[in-house]
């Protein structure tokens, strides 16, 4: 496979450096040239530079600019351009790095966007060959018909790529029984700085006859010589433990064959540019088992370990109490946790049996409960033998770090020590001892991870805005280290190097040792072109000019429009983004839309909070927070409100691209089509009264272009059609006069466009013996939610309209009348946006008591109360699609709840992201490309195989829009479908 060709000559080091001199971040002459030779995307802006400077760990570092290749050759003719004009280079995947690997003032190539593909996969040998930019969730989706899978099973492999956990030497929950990286690589075909292209896979011990490229081969020879040479001071100083990663791997080099792939393992892009992976495979295990172990406190679940893993598990990880307390608080896991976890535990252990027998899973969990028994835990361990309860369990693991990041204020868990690895006897006593040192240092730590093999994720909590805590952290660095070599472990035991953990290298390996790591370096990359300062030659960790927040970082002062209090003003709420890549998934879920439709760094979650960050704190410049680049950075944003839920540390970028709107209106002004979508709930009686002229554009023909031209309107789209015969109340209450009291909000959408969802909830909340209200307003105009002022940043006008509904509903609500709501995005501003513009009692009482009318309908079937009378209908199955805002908040199981209420009719949910419509973002003409590859990723399909005989539901108006003009069908309202079901005439 490998096309192998001669070495360019190197540049010398003097001319290397004296070139790079030359060129700073940004330079317009490197980004010129690139833009000239290649084909890919060369981003050298103030802006995507910022958004590259940060990875997941501490630090930030300005890189010279970003290329994101369309091809190998991309890559290839990047590199040489980057050796001709003397610039480091920084491969890069997702950027999910824990210890600043991947971030550098380099040259970034970013392959996650193009070069994320398997080429081939031989199912007899257990093989596949993949692009380093592929994400393992994506590999393993791909792998699944073939019954095989790739077993390094990391946390973030939603969006961490392979190329990325090979530089890494990424391990996983289950490597007590797959190994790292570095056990499941075959062969690594590798371009180094030179411009020498090899396979660097299996050498054997006699290198006699060994043909190929005499550059390839000349360092074949001398990483051999390098082994035998330092063999007794590796066999000395190098711990013989599985989590042993940091360094360069010339303990895996011997004189009876070797796999040269495994020393390009682990090297964070220091030693080449990985072009294609060759991975061993494995079977699928068919059967799982999982205990949940509990502990009453934290020393004894360490000691409980080393018995544990007597019985064969799997995985056995850890979940501590801190980490339990703090999933609870988030609402896409608090059902979850409440349903594995009992009582109030100090820590859990997760204990899998996983292989080809399920009745052997079995016994192994029986033997776990056992063990627990004698180990004076009886009735301890809560048993998961449904692999969909074991799924969202360990759901809540993978996402351990994440949750750990989620605590507000400044003072954050840091990781710097959280990979050591010892051995599982002395666990109990290092984790104690660690403790200790904590304390010592006015801190405590979070744990989680790899009970099983002695690696266990703790990280300090710390405040890295201040000097204080940058000395504290080397200190505890420092003593944790210490401890460490003592035990004989690794500092350095699954995250990789990077810059934490780097300089300590001498004193945990012996200065030889660092000697040998730098020769290989330097035969490998003589200029030091590839990453340079990880894993050698390293900068000291604590230098806080390397940080997110340096020295003098400080946010400029800005009066917002909404209330940041719970995260301490607005900067809180952006510093919330820790930049673990969680947005960048691509697997079910609401979030990142956008990201999922464009694969641009700019419009993922994280890059949006980084540039706010930046913006904020003036590293773009005075302006940036008001120019036309952030718009640019935030247009894309949907407000699905995806982030709010599934983002583990929070963030809401809903909330912050509506305060960015607010303050950028202010500046620039609204646009013609902005004006006309905001004010929609002001003229919008008068329009309806117009409905046959309002009507025309859709039916004339022209009119759709020329609308495009003057107001921006796609001429692809159909318009929402205007109803003459608007709902109107039937007076101020209906319904049976001695009913339970119900108060039904009536949105723009649903009293104008589609009627028929206001009449239908009328009378299924009459047939089921409600008393429904609809609440007076102060003048003649009808109640709005304000959600067309806010998507467009209106704040003030959508706080006027906030304020009639408060005082419309405010006699409802102290009587505690439930609220109901029909469209998910106007009835969700009520439980959320409300408390942002008018913080206080008066909205939170609000928001407790409005809901959707079927979470309404759920709760009164749940306590027994619903009197609603039903038939079958039609259809004998509903294909269900969620409105993103019901996602959020957690409405979908009642949707679901209650279209199963109709005797007969089979639900099906369709696993999908934002319809792309999201209020007025499809019909806009700038927008209507990525609105469609929004609707295409999962929904369109889905709507297009459905039979004609299924009911489709979805309660979103935007989202049945996009379905008729999409796929040309009509989907209903959940309500309309209860009253087709009723019982009575």
């Amino acid at each position: 496979m490998s096309a192998i060709q001669p070495a360019a000559k190197p540049a010398s080091k003097t001319a290397a450096s004296s070139r790079k001199a030359r060129i700073a971040p940004g330079d317009s002459g490197l980004a010129a040239r690139l833009r000239r030779e290649v084909e890919g995307d060369v981003l050298f802006d103030g802006f995507s530079r910022g958004r590259y400077s940060t990875d997941a760990s501490i630090y930030q570092i300005e890189p010279l600019g970003v290329v994101v290749p369309r091809s190998e050759a991309d890559v290839l003719r990047a590199l040489d351009i980057a050796r001709e004009e003397g610039v480091p280079v920084l491969p890069r995947g997702g950027g999910t790095s824990q210890c600043g690997q991947t971030v550098n003032e380099a040259l970034v190539i970013d392959h996650s966007r193009f070069l994320n593909d398997v080429i081939s996969v031989n199912p007899e040998e257990r093989t596949a060959w993949v692009h380093p930019g592929i994400t393992l969730d994506r590999l393993n989706k791909q792998l699944k018909g073939t019954g095989l899978f790739f077993p390094v099973d990391i946390s973030t492999g939603s969006r961490a790529t392979i190329g990325g956990m090979a530089g890494n030497n990424s391990c996983g929950s289950r490597s007590l029984r797959y190994g790292n990286m570095v056990h499941n690589v075959r062969a690594i075909e590798a371009v180094l700085a030179d411009g020498t292209q090899a396979l660097f896979g299996p050498i054997p011990g006699n290198l006699d006859g060994l043909e190929g490229n005499p550059r390839y081969l000349e360092i074949v020879q001398k990483m051999r010589a390098l082994g035998l040479r330092e063999a007794d001071e590796i066999k000395a100083r190098i711990p013989d433990i599985l989590r042993k990663i940091g360094g360069y791997n010339i303990e895996t080099i011997r004189p009876e064959g070797h796999n040269m792939a495994s020393l390009l393992v682990g090297s964070e892009g220091t030693l080449g540019w990985f072009q294609r992976i060759q991975l061993d495979l494995q079977p699928i295990p068919p059967h799982k088992a999982l205990g949940v172990c509990h502990f009453p406190t934290f020393r004894k679940a360490m000691e409980a370990t080393q018995h544990i893993v007597k019985l064969g598990p799997t995985a056995v990880e850890l979940v501590d109490r801190t980490m339990i307390d703090l999933a609870r608080d988030i609402p896409a896991f608090r059902e979850t946790v409440d349903k594995f976890v009992v009582g109030e535990p100090d820590a859990l252990l997760l204990v899998e049996f996983a292989g080809e027998d399920r009745d052997e899973q079995l016994r192994g969990l029986a033997r776990l409960v056992e063990l627990m028994g004698d180990l004076g835990f009886p009735g301890a361990v809560v048993e998961a033998a449904d692999p969909k309860f074991q799924s969202e369990i360990w759901e809540i693991r993978k996402q351990g770090l994440n949750i750990m990041m989620s605590m507000k204020g400044d003072g954050k868990p840091v990781s710097f020590i959280e990979d050591c690895a010892v051995p599982l006897e002395d666990l109990a006593d290092y984790t104690e001892r660690l403790t200790d040192i904590f304390t010592k240092y006015g801190t405590k730590g979070t744990w989680y991870a790899h009970a099983s093999v002695g690696t266990l994720h703790v990280r300090p909590i710390l405040n890295m805005k201040t000097e204080e805590g940058a000395k504290n952290m080397r200190a505890i660095a420092e003593e944790a280290f210490a401890m460490v070599r003592e035990y004989k472990g690794c500092h350095s035991g699954e995250h990789g190097d990077g810059i934490v953990r780097s300089e300590f290298h001498e004193p945990m390996y012996g200065s030889r040792i660092v000697r040998a790591f730098e020769e290989v370096k330097d035969e490998f990359d003589s200029d030091g072109m590839m990453n340079p300062g990880k894993i050698v030659r390293a900068p000291k960790m604590d230098d806080r000019n390397l940080f997110r927040f340096k020295p003098g970082y400080a946010i400029q002062p800005l009066e917002t429009a909404l209330d940041w209090s719970e995260w301490g003003g607005i900067s809180g709420a952006v510093e919330m983004c820790n930049n673990n890549g969680a947005c960048r998934k691509a697997d079910p879920g609401v979030m990142c839309p956008s990201f999922r439709a464009t694969g641009e760094e700019k419009d993922v979650t994280r890059g949006r909070a980084n540039s706010l960050r930046l913006a904020l704190s003036g590293q773009l410049g005075p302006d940036a927070l008001l120019s036309d680049e952030m718009y640019q950075t935030m247009d894309l944003c949907v407000g699905c409100k995806g982030c709010k839920r599934e983002c583990p540390t929070g963030v809401d970028m809903a909330k912050m691209k509506i305060e960015f709107l607010h303050h950028y209106r202010q500046k620039h002004g609204l646009r013609l089509k902005d004006r006309l979508v905001a004010f929609l709930p002001r003229y919008a009686g008068i329009a309806a009264k117009l409905a046959p002229l309002m009507n025309l554009r859709d039916r004339i023909p022209g009119l759709p272009f020329l609308t495009e031209k003057l107001l921006g309107l796609s001429a692809k789209r159909s318009l929402p059609q205007w109803r003459s015969d608007a709902f109107r109340a039937p007076g101020l209450s209906t319904g049976p006069a001695d009913g339970t009291a119900v108060v039904l909000f009536v949105d723009t959408f649903n009293r104008y466009f589609d009627v028929e969802n206001a009449r239908a909830a009328v009378r299924v909340l009459t047939s089921a013996g409600y008393r429904v209200h609809f609440a007076a307003p102060p003048e003649d105009r009808p109640l709005c939610c304000g959600r067309t002022f806010l998507a467009a940043g209106l704040v003030d006008e959508a706080k006027a309209e906030s304020r009639r509904m408060l005082d419309a509903l405010k006699p409802y609500i102290e009587a505690g009348v439930p609220v109901l709501g029909l469209e998910p995005s106007c009835l969700f501003t009520l439980r959320d946006e409300f408390r942002s513009m008018h913080p206080g009692a008066e909205s939170d009482a609000l928001a407790e008591r409005a809901m959707l009318l079927e979470e309404f309908l759920a709760a009164e079937a749940r306590a027994g109360r619903l009197k609603l009378e039903l038939k079958p209908i039609t259809a004998s199955k509903a294909l269900l699609h969620g409105h993103c805002h019901q996602k959020a908040f957690a409405a979908m199981p009642a949707v679901q709840q209650v279209l199963k209420l109709v005797p007969g009719l089979t639900v099906e949910t369709i696993d999908s992201s934002c319809c792309g419509m999201a209020g007025a973002f499809g019909y806009e003409a700038e927008h209507y490309e990525v609105s469609m590859k929004m609707a295409e990723a999962s929904l369109l399909p889905a709507i297009r195989k459905a039979e004609p005989g299924v009911i489709l539901v979805a309660d979103g108006t935007s989202c049945r829009h996009q379905i008729h003009d999409g796929a040309s069908r009509e989907a209903v309202h959940v309500v309309r479908v209860l009253e087709m079901a009723l019982a009575t005439e």
